[in-house]
């Protein structure tokens, strides 16, 4: 583990429709969650390119969260699946590079779900803290 005030740098690319209004929530309602998290909006986790995230840790994130619609409720129909299906093959790429794959986390939260937004975030952070910095990004700091 790194020294005692290492925080980590989480990069979170969230669904306009869905995660990022339930963000919104959580705000408004003074949910308290950690900050540090650094949200990046997406109109759909369809779209998210997988080297996108690549990128992310190599330009120095300790963790990368992707967060959408629940499997049904995707604005643009099956955008969540797509990306359910790169997150799960990318996940084997960072073994093989040898990066921990709970450094990528993908997570499903609605609009109305702010408090699941906060304990989500709790998680990632709990989670990345756990595993430190991250190797690939050590050239970025």
């Amino acid at each position: 583990m790194a020294d005692e005030n290492w925080k980590p740098k989480i990069v979170a690319i969230i669904c306009n429709w869905c995660s990022y209004a339930g963000a919104d929530l959580a705000g408004s309602a003074r949910t308290q969650y950690p900050p540090d998290i650094r949200a990046i909006r997406v109109m759909c986790t369809g779209r998210i390119d997988p080297l996108f995230i690549m990128k992310a840790f190599q330009d120095g994130a300790d963790g990368v969260l992707v967060s959408g619609c629940h499997f049904g409720d995707c604005h643009y129909l099956e955008g969540n699946y797509k990306a359910a299906k790169r997150m799960f093959l990318l996940k084997s790429v960072l073994k093989n590079i040898g990066l921990e794959d709970k450094r990528l986390r993908m997570t499903f939260v609605s609009a109305s779900e702010g408090a699941k937004w906060a304990t989500v975030m709790e998680d990632v952070v709990k989670t990345v803290t756990e595993l430190g910095p991250s190797p690939l990004g050590e050239s970025a700091r």
